[in-house]
């Protein structure tokens, strides 16, 4: 049992289960980066972990019905034929090392998804309304377009690991822009259940799982994922959202190798834009009830 990685484990699950992502865009370049495991190793393992971790968190979302049913469908479609299908082709071609090639293009296409997410809520919050907390109505939903989203998070997962929460979930926002973060969470969680068992009968086929380090990575981040979820199914859509830009962004970095010391600056930097934005969110949330009450009558 190794209890450092459990340690950083338990960090990420709550991560997981708090956003929806994390899983492999972090767990892996952790693994990687910090404790110098093999990549091929580091995201079998990931993968087979996941099929554990994502029906906790998922279990907690369906509870508290945070999750669209017609969206997790089609997204399987997708995701479960392809995340086989990555699987089984970074198996073919790891020993080249282009696993790290993908990984790096996948983390600047997630920065600039972040950033565009960081603008979109800046605009919102100028507007003085924030994302919906309604749930997005079933017949609104566009099975091609989610479909097409599940076979591209799904080959992302089976390839790298990384995907299901990242990836996708920018690409949910993207399609169904009023679908609110706690709906978003607990609909990617769901709908990856089915998609990481197909890209872990994947690994377990073609990969280089280590037992021992995927027993250790599910000792830390199974209570992780759990009070994740719960925060999140819970928590309010206004500070879910800047936290999800938040780990995206952080993740981002990882995947495109950027330093320790870096990585730690855009640690502690994301922590300061989080405390002012909600300092400031909290400050004009006051200021229009206090607008409210002015312009009400008096009884």
């Amino acid at each position: 049992m190794h209890w450092n990685i459990a340690s950083a484990a338990l960090l990420i699950g709550f991560v997981i289960g708090l956003t929806g992502m994390g899983g492999g865009a972090l767990m892996t370049p952790v693994l990687v980066i910090f404790f110098h495991i093999v990549p091929t190793a580091a995201i079998s393992s990931d993968v087979v972990a996941s099929v554990i971790l994502k029906p906790i968190g998922g279990g907690v979302h369906v509870r508290h019905g945070t999750v669209n049913w017609r969206l997790v469908r089609w997204l399987s479609v997708g995701s479960v034929p392809a995340a086989f299908a990555g699987a089984y082709t970074i198996s073919r071609i790891s020993s080249g090392g282009v696993e790290d090639d993908v990984k790096k293009i996948l983390g600047w296409v997630l920065l600039v998804a972040a950033a565009g997410m960081a603008v979109k809520l800046a605009a919102q919050s100028r507007r003085k309304s924030g994302p919906g907390d309604h749930m997005l109505d079933p017949a609104l939903v566009r099975p091609l377009p989610t479909a097409l989203i599940g076979i591209v998070g799904g080959f992302a997962v089976g390839l790298t690991s990384v995907g299901s929460g990242s990836l996708m979930i920018v690409l949910l926002m993207l399609l169904y822009p009023t679908l609110s973060s706690r709906e978003m969470v607990g609909t990617d969680l769901v709908q990856a259940i089915p998609l990481v068992a197909s890209a872990a009968i994947g690994h377990l086929v073609f990969g280089n799982l280590a037992l021992g380090l995927t027993g250790s990575v599910l000792v830390g981040a199974i209570p992780g994922v759990y009070i994740g979820a719960h925060v999140s199914a819970r928590g309010p859509d206004r500070f879910i959202r800047p936290a999800l830009i938040a780990v995206l962004t952080i993740s981002s970095l990882k995947l495109v190798g950027a330093g320790n010391g870096f990585l730690l600056g855009a640690t502690v930097t994301a922590i300061a834009a989080l405390a002012a934005w909600f300092t400031l969110d909290e400050r004009q949330r006051r200021r229009a009830a206090a607008d409210l009450r002015d312009l009400t009558p008096a009884g």
